[in-house]
């Protein structure tokens, strides 16, 4: 799968109409179907940034593909077929979008990040430090940081296709998507999140917090979007963990370490990666999709 080629845009390669661009994913229009390309652009603090990713689709791609067939024993999902033979007319290049796809179910996307965190850290532990609570969670006093919680905790976000998510309370999830829905959501996130913890735990990894979304066909709930891809998942290699540090994680964290060193100021358009940046990026996802699926 490791290719030279970096894919800023599947556009070329699909004949069927663009419905969005996101940061990183496309969604195109099947009729019945989706189809969701997933190209190597990368994105950090709010911006898209250049030069893509050598196989950061692919890998993202393959790596939802894989979970969701190794959760499908647990809930439903979105996916019809990652089959690229199946598509015919409708991509212009196989070997190109091979593993870079999938068809999808249309439904209809609750409006809720489901967040499930199993350690104390980034965003959630400067929470902790400022008020002793995580999304409205009161936590034990005296915690470190990257420490364990006793047990996850679902820590929601309101959606926002424009800039950062909104963190938000349980109780505010109630009030936006009704006690019942979030009730279930919380439930089906944990256990989704306890299942690939262990898997993840057996080959070295450690998930130290998830993010989901789901959508509802006829009123049942599915996963849907991508999930334990080191685009919204944060990992970390066992052999790296310890309390009190910033951990460095299996995933875009060259970029963040690298744009951090400069004085861009994050409020205009940040010059190109440099080489050897993107290349220890694509590195770091080929290594995650080889320690968890080969």
């Amino acid at each position: 799968m490791v290719s030279t080629k970096a894919i800023s845009s599947a556009e070329s390669y699909v004949t069927a109409p663009l419905l969005y661009k996101g940061k990183v994913r496309e969604l195109y229009d099947l009729g019945e179907h989706y189809l969701i390309a997933v190209t190597d652009r990368i994105s950090a603090f709010d911006w898209v940034l250049s030069p893509a990713v050598p196989d950061k689709g692919n890998v993202l791609n393959s790596l939802s593909a894989f979970w969701f067939k190794q959760t499908a024993h647990l809930m439903p999902n979105h996916v019809v077929h990652t089959d690229v033979d199946q598509l015919g007319d409708i991509v212009t290049d196989r070997e190109i979008m091979k593993d870079r796809f999938m068809v999808t179910k249309k439904a209809e996307r609750i409006d809720i990040e489901c967040v499930v965190r199993g350690y104390i850290t980034g965003g959630g532990w400067r929470q902790y430090e400022k008020t002793g609570e995580v999304n409205g969670h009161k936590l034990p006093e005296g915690l470190r940081k990257n420490e364990r919680f006793a047990k996850p905790i679902f820590t929601p976000a309101a959606k926002n296709d424009v800039g950062h998510d909104e963190d938000i309370s349980i109780e505010r999830m109630k009030e936006l998507v009704g006690a019942e829905l979030t009730d279930q959501l919380e439930a089906k996130s944990i256990m989704l999140y306890e299942f690939a913890r262990q898997f993840c735990e057996e080959r070295g990894i450690i998930l130290a917090d998830t993010k989901f979304e789901f959508g509802l066909i006829d009123g049942e709930i599915i996963l849907i979007d991508e999930i334990f891809t080191p685009d919204s998942s944060r990992f970390w290699a066992k052999e790296n963990y310890a309390y009190d540090i910033e951990i460095d994680g299996m995933d875009k964290e060259p970029v963040r370490t690298y744009l951090s060193s400069t004085d861009w100021d994050k409020n205009s358009e940040p010059d190109p990666l440099p080489l050897d940046v993107v290349e220890e990026t694509s590195r770091r996802y080929r290594n995650i999709l080889d320690r968890l699926v080969k």
